[in-house]
C-alpha cells in the first residue's frame, strides 16, 4: 500500500487540476491572473508556515542550509506559474495542460541526456520502446500547435501572435515546473517535510504578483472583501492543496514515473471543459490528446518493463535496485 501512496497522490492531482484549469480559464476572462496568484499563494504560504511551525518546527531551521536550492526552486516556480496562467488566459485549457505536462518527462530525459542530475535516481535507462513513445508524444504536441494556429481548437485565439507566444511560454512553464519539482525533491531527500518546502516555495512568485498587481492597480473583477475571500479560498483549494498532494506524491515516486502519471490530466480536462460555454467541441484537439495520452501510457509501460527486466540481472550480479 505504501508503494501506491506516491502514484495515488499524483493521480489525485491529475483529477483536481481538471477542475482547476477549467474554472480559472473562465475566471481569468474577468480577473487579472496576477491577482489570483497573489491571493492564493500568499494565503497558502501563511497556512503552511503555521502548520510547519506547529508540526515540525525544526524543519524551518533545516531550510537555512539549503538557500541555493530554495532560491532555484522559487525562480523556477515563479517562471512556471506566470507562463502557465498567461497561456491559460488565451488558449483551450486541455491544450494548455497537455503542452505543459508533456514537458515533465521530456525535461527529465533532456536533463539526463546532458548529464544534469538535480536529484538522486532522477531517471533510469530509457529503452528504444520508451524512446519511440516519447517521439510519438512530441509529434502530438506539434499537432496541437497546428490545431491552435489553424483555428481548429475549441477556443478561438485572440490573435495568432498572442497564441504563438502562449504556446511558446508553455514549453518554458513545463520545463520550469519540472525543474522546480526536482529541486523540491532534493529538499525532501535531505529530510525536509513537504509542509516546510511549501512554506518557502512561492515567495518569489508572491513578490512578482504583488509588484504586477499594485503597479497596475489590477484588482479588476474583485470588487468586495467577500469576493476576495471567496476567490482566495477557492484558489487555495483548487491550486495549492493539489500541488501539495503532488509534492508529497513526487517525494514518494521516481521523477519520471511521477511526470508520466501527471501527463494523464489533459483527458480529464477535455471532458470537463465541454460544460464551459466559451468552448466548443474540437475533434482535432481530442485526437491529439488521445494520441498523446496513448504515448504516455506506452512510455510508462515500457519504462516499467525495462526496469523489471534489468532487476533480476542486478540481483544476479549482487547489485541493489534503485
Amino acid at each position: 500500500m505504501a508503494m501506491l501512496l506516491g502514484p495515488g497522490l499524483v493521480l489525485l492531482f491529475c483529477l483536481s487540476q481538471a477542475l482547476r484549469d477549467v474554472y480559472f480559464g473562465h475566471v481569468f476572462q474577468g480577473v487579472d491572473f496576477f491577482a489570483v496568484i497573489l491571493l492564493a499563494f500568499a494565503l497558502s504560504t501563511v497556512i503552511f508556515t503555521i502548520v510547519t511551525a506547529i508540526r515540525t518546527p525544526g524543519a524551518l531551521g533545516k531550510l537555512r542550509g539549503h538557500v541555493g536550492t530554495i532560491v532555484a526552486m522559487n525562480i523556477s516556480t515563479a517562471t512556471a506559474w506566470t507562463c502557465y496562467f498567461f497561456a491559460l488566459s488565451h488558449l483551450e485549457p486541455s491544450i494548455v495542460n497537455t503542452l505543459h505536462s508533456a514537458m515533465g518527462p521530456l525535461t527529465v530525459i533532456g536533463l539526463a541526456a546532458f548529464g544534469v542530475h538535480i536529484t538522486r535516481n532522477q531517471t533510469g535507462t530509457v529503452g528504444w520502446a520508451e524512446s519511440c513513445a516519447y517521439a510519438g508524444m512530441t509529434l502530438s504536441l506539434v499537432g496541437l500547435w497546428w490545431v491552435v494556429l489553424s483555428n481548429n481548437s475549441g477556443l478561438t485565439p485572440t490573435n495568432i501572435a498572442t497564441a504563438t507566444t502562449a504556446l511558446a511560454l508553455l514549453i518554458v512553464s513545463g520545463a520550469a515546473i519540472t525543474i522546480s519539482l526536482l529541486f523540491s525533491k532534493r529538499l525532501h531527500d535531505h529530510g525536509i517535510s513537504a509542509e516546510a518546502v511549501t512554506s518557502v516555495r512561492y515567495l518569489a512568485l508572491i513578490v512578482l504578483a504583488a509588484a504586477m498587481v499594485f503597479s497596475r492597480s489590477r484588482f479588476q473583477g474583485i470588487d468586495t472583501v467577500a469576493s476576495a475571500a471567496t476567490l482566495s479560498v477557492l484558489a487555495t483549494v483548487l491550486m495549492v492543496l493539489p500541488l501539495f498532494a503532488l509534492q508529497v506524491g513526487i517525494a514518494h515516486t521516481k521523477p519520471l514515473t511521477g511526470h508520466v502519471l501527471r501527463a494523464l490530466g489533459p483527458v480529464f480536462i477535455f471532458a470537463l471543459e465541454q460544460i464551459d460555454g466559451r468552448m466548443s467541441y474540437s475533434a482535432p484537439t481530442l485526437i491529439c490528446i488521445l494520441i498523446y495520452s496513448g504515448c504516455v501510457i506506452a512510455a510508462n509501460l515500457a519504462h516499467g518493463w525495462n526496469n523489471a527486466r534489468r532487476s533480476p540481472q542486478r540481483h544476479a550480479s549482487g547489485g541493489s535496485s534503485a
